[in-house]
């Protein structure tokens, strides 16, 4: 009796497709050739991911996603400052990110740096700004006076960039267990936030050198 093919899900797909990658150590060039490799349809690939680049940035998606997941699990969240919850997301973001180190640092490797690689993080620029605006304007709900409202759109702005910064930093963190990165998490999220408070964010130039130089001064 012929044995029924496993249905081939999302999930399956983005673990072929990293697991490619890292045997490989090269993405695959066509999706006839990873279908080939992994003995799936290639009408199975194109129900979850319309082609290799969109698996790329799909991944980044994922990373995202299982974040927000597992902090909507923690009853307690909501009730967090706008602070501890940007800090409890970068936590767990970089949590998800460590148990897909080799694949994440061999994307980050692949170029000078992860600017270079903006058009696989689209998606995951569009999540992170959407969330930290959300932060924002929750925060603002409670503020009456115009002076004291933040802007949700620089906020956000900044917030992608401190994750920039923080995937940098963490890609050359030797500490155990990336200590040194959980300290620049925190670090850096107290600057944003003291600096939103105290100093005009259109002011500073140069975010990532001034985000630097106030966590490690």
């Amino acid at each position: 009796m012929a044995t029924k093919a496993k249905k081939v899900t999302k999930e399956t797909i983005i673990t072929m497709f990293m697991d490619y990658v890292l045997e490989n150590e090269q993405v695959p060039k066509t999706v006839y050739k990873f279908c080939k490799v992994n003995a799936i349809e290639e009408s199975d690939f194109y129900l979850h991911f319309g082609s290799i680049d969109a698996i790329k940035k799909g991944i980044w998606d994922t990373f995202y996603t299982n974040t927000v997941s597992v902090i909507e699990k923690n009853k307690e969240y909501q009730e967090f400052t706008n602070r501890d919850k940007m800090l409890t997301f970068f936590y767990t973001f970089f949590e998800v990110l460590t148990l897909n180190r080799s694949y994440v640092l061999f994307i980050m490797d692949s170029s000078s740096g992860p600017f270079k690689n903006l058009e696989q993080l689209k998606g995951l620029r569009k999540n992170i700004k959407e969330f930290s605006k959300g932060l924002i304007a929750d925060g603002n709900a409670n503020k009456s006076s115009k002076i004291t409202k933040h802007n949700p759109q620089l906020f956000s702005e900044g917030a992608w960039l401190q994750t920039m910064f923080l995937m940098n930093f963490w890609k050359s963190d030797d500490s155990a267990a990336f200590e040194k990165t959980d300290v620049a998490i925190e670090k850096s999220v107290n600057t944003i936030f003291d600096v939103f408070d105290n100093t005009p964010l259109e002011n500073i130039l140069d975010f990532g050198k001034f985000l630097y130089k106030e966590t490690f001064a």
